[in-house]
């Protein structure tokens, strides 16, 4: 290995972030160099987005800056493009230029996951997905527009699909998104929209399985639901969507309506990318780590969090592995440094042992589940665990403070249920200024046009 070696950690999110702060911390500049690859030029707190969303938090907020806070490594905005760890080279495309080369002695794969999409008709030009601030941003303002939309026409059809909305997928990250977007919807409908009442919003959660929240215990799941249906919110188990074309929506049950809105959160799957490198993957595409998070059979490469395949030694099962969540990206992440800083020393690595602590959720304002050590809270002591929890494990000082200062102003003042819909095609107004006059100019865009412009979301 070079004097100075370069360790190269591909990806920006939890594992990449908390990896690459350690490092620097605990590397002296002359003893390594620290190289940070990742498309965008921040990590992304998931846990905040449903929040995000529902506009109790800044967007700007749930997003920690790179460059800001890993002053001493070398950020490199662009995408891994293919690696091999036999030559320590990688082929990275950057943001603009031309791509190129990087060659390394230490390897940290950190690339995270995508969402998990199904081959259904119409999925990828009517779907949004809900994994980054900029899906979140959008959501909130296309919500807030279908509010528009149905409070200013007369067409109970136009309505009916603009206040209708349908989410696919009932994991955490998809009731946290339709609890939070449902209570932001029915706090501006009951406010600010007199000739709407929230009886006139239909929200649709579409899930294949027989039950919610599988982190949780039965009963625990079965309360959600209870509480969900309580507000009037539609669920539909052992339920798939078929298909949805010109925003009409097709369930397995035979139901089929139209609706503006199709928001999917159904599981996510190991970066695809994983497949352009020589590291040794397991059959859903993870790469295969020891339990000191080291890569099998590679020296001088490891890996954590959700592409990561890592024996799980608190559970019997000799094939059992870590769940892919944030809990276990975190700590993974110090263990993984604090393995590499040993091993750059002359030491050994130690193995990662953490047993699942348990799950919290929100539901809305005040509303939340949550099942930690085996204590179960419901309610308001829920929903102050959730806050409680994740503001604690948002990186830097800065951003939690933040954080809680956006939840004591929404403490003094009223909820914000402004819409920035002009942020989805900020061109447009300009262009149309620019040809007026001239054919083909552009006109102001009609509801049914704003429903169709939602961006589309690969397979």
């Amino acid at each position: 290995m070079a004097q100075r070696p370069v360790v190269l950690v591909v990806g920006g999110g939890y594992v990449g972030l908390y990896t690459a702060l350690r490092l620097q911390k605990r590397l002296s500049r002359g003893r390594a160099e620290i190289v940070v690859v990742d498309p965008q030029p921040h990590m992304t707190y998931q846990p905040f987005l449903p929040e995000a969303a529902a506009g109790s938090v800044e967007p700007r907020h749930v997003v920690v800056p790179l460059r800001r806070t890993l002053p001493r490594c070398r950020i490199i905005t662009g995408a891994v493009t293919g690696l091999s760890h036999a030559e320590r080279r990688a082929r990275i495309a950057p943001l603009e230029g031309e791509p190129f080369e990087l060659s390394y002695d230490v390897l940290v794969m950190a690339a995270g996951s995508v969402a998990r999409t199904l081959p259904i008709p119409g999925l990828a030009d009517h779907g949004i997905g809900f994994k980054n601030v900029g899906e979140a941003i959008y959501l909130r303002n296309h919500v807030l527009a279908r509010l528009d939309a149905a409070s200013s026409t007369d067409d109970p059809d136009v309505r009916r699909r603009a206040l209708t909305f349908t989410f696919v997928g009932g994991g955490y990250a998809g009731v946290e998104a339709f609890a939070e977007l449902e209570d932001m919807a029915r706090y501006a409908v009951e406010h600010y929209y007199p000739r709407l009442s929230p009886s006139d919003m239909r929200w649709v959660l579409v899930e294949a399985m027989g039950r919610i929240l599988p982190e949780v215990d039965l009963d625990m799941a079965a309360w959600t639901v209870k509480q969900l249906t309580a507000r009037g919110m539609d669920v539909r188990l052992n339920t798939r969507l078929e298909s949805v074309s010109d925003c009409h929506v097709r369930l397995s049950d035979g139901d089929e309506f139209d609706s503006d809105t199709l928001v999917w959160t159904a599981g996510t799957k190991p970066n695809p990318m994983l497949a352009e490198t020589d590291l040794p993957l397991d059959g859903r595409g993870r790469v295969v780590c020891e339990p000191t998070l080291q890569v099998q059979g590679m020296p001088d490469a490891w890996s954590a969090g959700d592409l990561a395949a890592v024996p799980d030694l608190t559970k019997e099962e000799p094939d059992a592995t870590t769940a892919p969540n944030a809990q276990h990206a975190v700590r993974q992440a110090k263990r993984l440094a604090d393995n590499i800083v040993a091993v750059l020393g002359g030491e050994q690595p130690q193995p990662y042992r953490h047993a699942y602590a348990g799950s919290v959720a929100s539901l809305g304002l005040h509303k939340g589940v949550a099942q930690v050590y085996g204590v179960k809270l419901k309610g308001w002591p829920a929903w102050f665990m959730h806050r409680t929890y994740h503001v604690s494990r948002v990186p830097t000082f800065n951003r939690k403070a933040r954080v809680v200062a956006d939840w004591t102003l929404g403490a003094v003042f009223r909820r914000e249920v402004i819409s920035l819909g002009q942020l989805q095609d900020p061109r447009r107004e300009f262009v149309a200024a620019a040809n007026t006059g001239r054919a083909g100019s552009v006109p102001p865009p009609s509801p049914a046009d704003r429903a169709q412009s939602r961006p589309a979301q690969a397979s």
